[in-house]
């Protein structure tokens, strides 16, 4: 009876570990506040609401705000191509609110996501490519500077049979490239792993894209962008999913409905937090006062946290 018992306890340690070891925290215990910079890939917010939703659901105990600052059209290269936006208004630069972003959020941990727009849509060019790098540089040296973390993102692939600028591919790759060879810094790929996935599924249709206009990521493109950052962040068997509600736990009782609302808060606090922050782009939605978008995304939560099996 003893060394059955021995052997079930042995048994059950085992069945545990596993759990725990497929279930590693994505963040240390200390994160509060998780922050997304970018452009308007980031603003769009399909990748940033799946990795909220993925961590909410497997680890509720940890209350963390994930707060999305991404401005459409905004570069970290402070370059604007001629007649931007039809010649209404120049590319927003990140250092004229960087300052006002890290002050008002206090994140813990910051993922950039910057590239797409920082070569203006033209071929390689070694000036313009200093820029992006002297950029990411003091983008990184800032964040360091205020004790928080930063993890580099390199930008999705441009889609040139889609977008029809000729060799700005390629300006993306070096882009890619150059951030992916900073052994010290943390930096996640997402921009190989979608371009490979995008060549593969062209073999057998070639009108198949992830991008319909060759930049901005539909759906798809948002999800296997957070499955590579949630992978990079110990999640292992996440590359195997299909989709972030393949991927709930069943503790989740509708998911569907648990993503949608995931996605209501979000879209909420992104907007009451760049209209807090302010910035110089215009044609952006006014959100509402952080406070009371605040109160509002309280219950929000609730509903949320309705959804969990008792």
């Amino acid at each position: 009876m003893r060394l059955y018992s021995l052997r079930f306890l042995s048994v059950s340690l085992l069945l545990l570990a596993s759990v725990i070891s497929t279930q590693a925290q994505i963040f240390d215990a200390s994160v509060k506040r998780v922050l997304f910079l970018g452009n308007s890939i980031t603003y769009a917010a399909g990748y940033v609401q799946a990795i909220e939703a993925y961590h909410k659901a497997h680890f509720p105990e940890h209350k963390i705000e994930f707060i999305n600052a991404g401005l459409p059209s905004e570069t970290v290269s402070g370059l604007s191509e001629e007649g931007h936006a039809d010649g209404r208004f120049p590319r927003p630069d990140l250092h004229e609110r960087l300052d006002r972003v890290l002050f008002q959020t206090q994140a813990d941990v910051v993922f950039a996501s910057y590239g797409m727009n920082d070569g203006i849509y033209l071929p390689l060019d070694s000036a313009r490519f200093k820029k992006f790098k002297e950029g990411v540089e003091w983008l990184h040296a800032q964040i360091e500077a205020r004790g928080s973390k930063i993890i580099h993102i390199t930008p999705s692939p441009y889609d040139e049979t889609k977008g029809k600028k000729l060799g700005y591919a390629q300006v993306l790759d070096q882009y890619s490239n150059w951030l992916l060879q900073h052994s010290n810094w943390e930096v996640i790929d997402v921009h190989f792993p979608m371009k490979n996935y995008q060549i593969e599924q062209q073999k057998t249709d070639p009108q198949f894209a992830l991008a319909n206009d060759g930049v901005h990521p539909g759906e798809l493109g948002h999800w296997l962008m957070a499955q590579q950052i949630l992978h990079y962040l110990g999640q292992k068997d996440i590359l195997s999913a299909h989709s972030i509600i393949e991927t709930l736990p069943k503790s989740i009782k509708n998911p569907t409905a648990y993503v949608q609302l995931i996605a209501k808060r979000h879209n909420l606090m992104k907007d009451a937090w760049l209209t807090s922050i302010g910035h110089k782009r215009p044609e952006m939605k006014k959100g509402l006062p952080l406070l009371e978008a605040l109160q509002l995304s309280v219950e929000i939560d609730q509903q949320i946290d309705s959804l969990r099996v008792p």
